[in-house]
This record gives structure tokens, sequence and C-alpha cells, in this order.
């Protein structure tokens, strides 16, 4: 279930799924000298594959929060559908070329190095950032505004992720080097993401579209993405390079702040979204306001249980994808391509997912549909690599997976924005999905270490395993019941 909304969607605004990041690996390859020391555009990797304002608090008026965060809207209110239109198009447009990257980067350092510890390492790198200023950005992010960050965080990670393949036609780009890059622009891209979950809201409202269908278009173009960029990757790693596609993801970042700063006004703020609301100063430093919103998350059960299941499951999945697969895929298939061909394979599932999450989900049990999209969207992915030597099983297993998976992001999405006050969706929305991401850069490091040291099967049955237990949770507590209530239509 790579994607999940906290993620990315692995890697899925690029996120993650995140949601949900760049990376893949292999088995252990001995070199005349280390591999971290070697320049990864050396001529030494000849034979490798050829690559690539003080804050403002809303103060709401007597209502609740869920109603603020209502899905009807005022028939005065005018409709403007292009600020939920740019940012359904840089979500789109920014993930595809992470999507690429994310094949690439890895593939890289997997055929460079020969060593799925040190691609895992490279990857701890990327999402150790990305988290950390997930949770850390919400105040920055109430500061500055969520428009201003999304935009400077996107236009700041184009020449950084740029400067990769220029680094590397120079011979210019050693392991520390490479993982000092993508540590930077997964700090801004953490900034940039944090910024753009706030502006769904506003952005829905503005446009007149119903929270739960905004979550799950929203979710669905990061899909789209990865169903365009994944496939896409797969062939130009084997003909034009890992460093191309490299380049191309870093363009994708300049294209999605320039449609953010052109189809997303100024004025597209939390506010926008609590109609009731008037602003007033908070002079509250920064850590308070950070404190404001873990609080907030220790007092709702129901989020708190689906944080701590997505973070296990993210981290599964980001072992999965970063590590396991390429690593089965080397050894097993033999081509880079049938990498981009599995992981289309199951975005074209959840986007199908989203699809029905989307234009269904205000009228399906939101319980019974997270339920089922987590018990057969995660560990039968492991099982089949575990059983199947041949690509077929997998790319069915991958798709079905896909398609259950993929309904949970609109529901997820949907219940945060109800259950989250207007004016804490920065410091919240923001702690929640680095607090479901926290288990991600992990998932590379583990992976990398059990595969070599207990092989690629036992590894993935590991996962496996632990994935099954975790699908159970829904299944357990009373707390999960309270996701089927709605909140009353605003008036």
């Amino acid at each position: 279930m790579t994607g999940t909304e906290y993620e990315t969607d692995a890697l899925n605004t690029k996120a993650l799924n995140t949601t949900a990041l760049k990376t893949a690996r292999t088995v252990h390859i001995p070199g005349p000298r280390a591999a971290s020391d070697a320049p990864l555009g050396s001529a030494s990797m000849a034979a490798a594959l050829p690559t690539m304002a003080p804050t403002a608090v809303a103060t709401v008026a007597p209502t609740t929060a869920a109603s603020a965060a209502s899905t009807s809207v005022d028939p005065a209110t005018v409709i403007d559908r292009r600020p939920m239109t740019g940012l359904l198009g840089a979500s789109l447009i920014s993930i595809l070329g992470t999507a690429m990257s994310q094949l690439a980067i890895p593939w890289l350092v997997l055929t460079s190095t020969g060593s799925a510890a040190q691609t895992g390492t490279v990857a701890f790198a990327e999402t150790a950032p990305y988290v950390a200023l997930q949770a850390l950005a919400g105040p920055l992010v109430d500061r500055i505004g969520a428009r201003r960050a999304c935009l400077y965080g996107n236009a700041a990670a184009a020449p950084i992720v740029c400067a990769i393949p220029v680094l590397y036609a120079a011979g210019l780009l050693p392991l520390s080097a490479l993982a000092g890059l993508v540590a930077i622009a997964g700090a801004v891209r953490g900034l940039a993401d944090c910024a753009s979950y706030v502006l769904v809201p506003a952005a829905a409202k503005t446009g007149g579209v119903p929270l739960e269908r905004a979550a799950g278009l929203s979710s669905g173009a990061g899909r789209t993405g990865l169903v365009l960029g994944a496939p896409l990757a797969g062939v130009l790693v084997t003909t034009a390079g890992a460093p191309v596609v490299v380049l191309i993801d870093g363009f994708t970042f300049a294209a999605a702040a320039l449609l953010i700063a052109t189809f997303v006004p100024g004025t597209t703020k939390a506010a926008h979204a609590a109609p009731h609301a008037h602003v007033v100063p908070d002079d509250r430093g920064y850590f308070a306001q950070l404190a404001e919103g873990l609080r907030f998350i220790r007092t709702d059960r129901l989020l708190l249980g689906i944080i701590v299941m997505v973070a296990i499951g993210n981290l599964l999945d980001q072992g999965l994808s970063a590590v396991l697969l390429p690593v089965w895929v080397r050894t097993d298939v033999h081509n880079p391509a049938a990498l981009g061909v599995i992981a289309g394979a199951m975005e074209i599932g959840a986007l199908g997912g989203n699809i029905v999450g989307a234009w269904l989900g205000p009228r399906l049990p939101r319980r019974a549909a997270y339920s089922a999209g987590w018990l057969f969207g995660g560990a039968p992915r492991f099982a089949a690599l575990v059983l199947a030597a041949t690509l077929s099983p997998i790319l069915a297993v991958f798709v079905l997976a896909g398609l259950a998976g993929g309904a949970i992001n609109p529901i997820i999405g949907a219940l945060s924005y109800e259950r989250i006050p207007p004016h804490l969706h920065a410091r919240v929305l923001g702690t929640i999905k680095a607090s479901a991401w926290i288990g991600i850069p992990f998932g590379s490091l583990l992976a990398g270490a059990l595969a070599e040291t207990l092989g690629l099967r036992a590894t993935l049955i590991a996962f496996g395993v632990v994935y099954f237990a975790t699908t159970l949770a829904p299944f357990a507590s009373p707390a999960w019941r309270t996701m089927d209530r709605r909140p009353p239509p605003e008036d």
C-alpha cells in the first residue's frame, strides 16, 4: 500500500505515500575500493547501467471543527476551481518526476556499489530530513503562509535535484555528496508538502468540492503521476540513463512551483475553510505552537491509531519498494524495466481505488472500506514475491493490492480534515504525517540489513507476517467504530 496518505504515498506532493521517496537495491558486489569513496560518475562505473508576519490563528465561533471543515458550500459563495486545479496539477507533475527518480537513484546506487545496505543508506539520507520537516514545519508554515511555503519549497528543490546529474556527469558525485544532496532536497520537500496539505481544504471549499472527494482527487492526482512515472522511468533508465531521469525530476519541481504561483492565490488560507472564523495574532513561541499540535493528536484515539498503523505499514512498504523489490528484480528478472512495470501495475490499481474512494466514498462505510483496503493491499504482495518466480503473477497481485489500498487515502484525508480544527491544520497535519512516516527512513535500512544477513525470501516472509498482523488493528479496538460518524452538513 505504498502511498498511504501520511505517507505516498513512499514517497506521495511528492509525496510520498510518499506516498513514498526515491529508492532501489541489490546484493553486494565486492570492488577494489570502498564504494562510498568512489565518485558515482567516475570511470570506474562505466560498466554499470548508464544513468541517469506574525502567526495568525483562526478562532472559531461556536461551531465544531468538523462543521468548519464541512463538505457543503454556501450557495452565495462564488465557486472558483482554479486553486484546486493548480494543486492537483502541481501534485501530478511533481510526483510523476519523483516516481521516475524513485527508481533511478536507487538503481544508480545499487548498480554502482552492489550493496543493498548502501542503497538503503541513501534512501535514509533523503527520507529522514523529509520526515523531520513534516513534523517541525507546521508553525513555520503558519508564519510564512501555506502558499509561500509550498512555492518556495518546490522552487528550492529544483536546482538541488538538478545538481545530482550535473555532478555525476563531471565525475564529482561520491556517495557522501549524493546523500547530502538528497537530504537537502528531502528537507525542502518536507516543507512544501506540509504546506500543500493545508491548502487542500481551502481550495476544496473555494471550488465547491466535498472534502472526501477533494482528498480522493488529491491522492488520485499523485497516483496518476506514479502510474505514468514508474513505467516511463523503467524505459528511460534503460535507454537514456539514470542521470537523465533525475534531471527530469528537477524540472518537475520547477513546474510545480510555477503552477502554485499561477493558480493558487495568496488569499487561499486556512481561514477560508472556516467561514465563521476571525483571525487573531498568536504570540506564542514556536515550540508552544508545536506542542499544541502534539497534544491534539494524543487526545484523538482514532487518529492516533491510524498514525501507528500507517507508520508500521509505511516502514514495511519502504523496505519493499526501496530494497526488497529491486533485489528481487535483479536476482529473478534481471531487467530494470521490470521495476517500472511492477510499480506501474500497483499504481494503476491504486488509481482505480482512488477513483472509487473519491466518488463513492461519501456513501461507503468507512471502517469496512478502510479495513478491506489494508487486508488485501498489504501482505499479499510479500507472499507473491516469495512464491512466484515469474513476472505475470506478481503484476496481477500488485494491481489488486493497489486497487484495495488506493481506497484508503480518501478516507484518511477526509477524517483528518473533519476532526482537526482549521487553525491547527498546518501544525497537526504536518505532525501527523511525520509521525506516520517516522518509520520510512528506517524501513530501507532494516530491509537492506536483513536482506544481506538473512536473505531475500526470509526477509520478505518476516515483513509480510508483520504487515498482516498490522492489518488486524481496525478489528481490535472500539475507537475504530467512530470512523463511520460523519459530521452534519453546514447550514
